[in-house]
């Protein structure tokens, strides 16, 4: 399926990551041209070092927003335009008794997983209603819908993240602007790895054993016992910032196997 896409310029924040890298390289498979950044320039020199077609790495940090204008700035001095913006970093942030939380724990993740969003929003959107095109997605989690006891500031971050991206969503459109949420569940990623070995060496059982006793305790909502993979939330990220998703506005797209076992968003 041609996505429409070829030629578009797309910003994606959080690129080394596995979402990040997943939904880089299906764009370039569509002829999107990537300003990739992420806070680590040597881990994003390393994911895109095989990466065919034109891109940009830049190294950078969302919770400071001279650093992402200048990314913005480097992209639009370099490809001329940003079209596309997806939004993938994120932290799980600390865990515990919600109120056993730190006041700086709950920032953390605030800035990190809500605010960075607002930053990135305010250096692109404004660029993009001029053309009468553009697409702003970030990456929520079934947290947003199904928040779990013990991650609190994740959930508190992500529910609000969703909440005011459909907030955007109202009168972006009227630029032709799309802005939707996509929220996926136990993706096999560095972040669930490391919750995978913080949990095996609690129980003291293999990682194998600690991801199978996770699926069947914690997510029974997943049916096929197993993690998704990044690529697979990936073509969700490409259907929605292309031509084809052009009557898709204001979603929180579940790409989460079942887990969220409820109709509402």
């Amino acid at each position: 399926m041609d996505l429409g896409i070829t030629g578009r310029v797309a910003l994606i924040t959080g690129a080394s990551g596995g979402i990040g890298q997943a939904t880089a390289r299906l764009l370039s498979q569509e002829g999107v041209l990537l300003v990739l950044t992420d806070r680590d320039e040597g881990a994003l020199q390393t994911a895109f070092a095989n990466l065919p077609g034109e891109r940009l790495l830049v190294a950078a940090d969302v919770t400071n927003q001279q650093a992402v204008n200048q990314v913005v700035a480097d992209g639009e001095s370099h490809f001329g335009k940003i079209d596309i913006v997806v939004h993938t970093a994120g932290v799980t942030g600390a865990k515990g008794d919600p109120l056993e939380l730190s006041d700086a724990d709950y920032e953390e993740a605030w800035q990190t997983d809500f605010f960075s969003s607002v930053r990135v929003a305010r250096a692109t959107i404004p660029r993009m209603r001029p053309r009468g095109w553009g697409r702003f997605v970030c990456i929520t989690s079934e947290n947003a819908a199904q928040p779990y006891y013990d991650e609190a500031v994740y959930n508190v971050a992500k529910a609000a993240l969703a909440a005011w991206v459909k907030n955007l969503s109202y009168k972006e459109a009227e630029h032709g602007v799309l802005c939707n949420t996509v929220a996926p569940a136990f993706i096999e990623t560095g972040m669930t790895n490391d919750m995978m070995r913080k949990r095996a060496e609690q129980l003291g059982v293999s990682f194998e054993q600690a991801v199978e006793s996770f699926l069947k305790e914690e997510r029974p909502g997943i049916v096929q016992q197993r993690r998704g993979q990044p690529e697979e939330v990936a073509a969700v990220i490409a259907l929605l910032v292309s031509h084809r998703g052009s009557f898709i506005n204001g979603s929180n797209v579940r790409v989460d196997g079942g887990s969220v076992q409820a109709v509402q968003q």
